[in-house]
């Protein structure tokens, strides 16, 4: 079994010392904290992004094994649900190219979707910003949000890097920034976290 250098020992006890800490300006919580910081989405299995055609507004796609499931990335309304979608459809590994069809506002479109059967989504932003997930105690994922060259092996923690989430209780399915830039969305097998901002 290998051993960890000094540095990679020195940066995973820092990696596990970082607590959690808010987004930061001008990054907000769109689920309302007192409420819930998140929305509840049991037998989450991936998610998307599409733009709503009239406000413009982000919006996250969300698919379960209870069906799909439409957000406003800015309010946090649920603003569609389709719990019996085609059987073809339902879910993305169904396709060639990790897709599924829009609903609500973007029915008729076809929302990439990342999560437990692949894809990805933005992992930077413009203005700087960049996330990354790391697990210095496996099977927990860490995501970590980053501005400029803030790297936790560099400056302090909330300095240039924030651990914004921590999923110590359900399974990791995809994290990442919508192509807009102003929407940063954590999700895993249980929920949806979401943050967002102007540009």
């Amino acid at each position: 079994m290998d051993t960890l250098t000094p540095y990679q020992q020195a940066l995973r006890d820092r990696l596990l010392a970082a607590p959690v800490l808010p987004a930061p300006a001008p990054w907000q919580p769109v689920f309302p904290p007192g409420h819930a910081s998140c929305a509840p989405v049991g037998g989450l299995l991936g998610i998307g992004f599409a733009t709503h055609p009239e406000s413009g507004n982000d919006l996250v796609m969300v698919v379960s094994h209870d069906g799909h499931g439409l957000f406003d990335a800015v309010s946090g309304e649920k603003i569609a649900r389709e719990r019996d979608p085609d059987d073809e459809d339902c879910t993305p590994d169904g396709t060639d190219d990790l897709t599924c069809p829009g609903l609500g506002p973007v029915a008729g479109t076809r929302v990439h979707i990342a999560g437990l059967y692949g894809g990805g989504l933005h992992m930077t932003a413009v203005g700087g910003w960049g996330l990354e997930v790391v697990q210095p105690a496996w099977p927990h994922d860490r995501v970590l949000l980053t501005h400029g060259s803030g790297m936790p092996h560099r400056e302090p923690h909330g300095d240039g890097w924030w651990h914004v989430f921590h999923s110590h209780y359900s399974e990791l399915r995809a994290v990442g920034f919508s192509p807009s830039g102003r929407t940063l969305a954590v999700a895993t097998s249980s929920d949806l976290t979401l943050w967002t901002r102007t540009i």
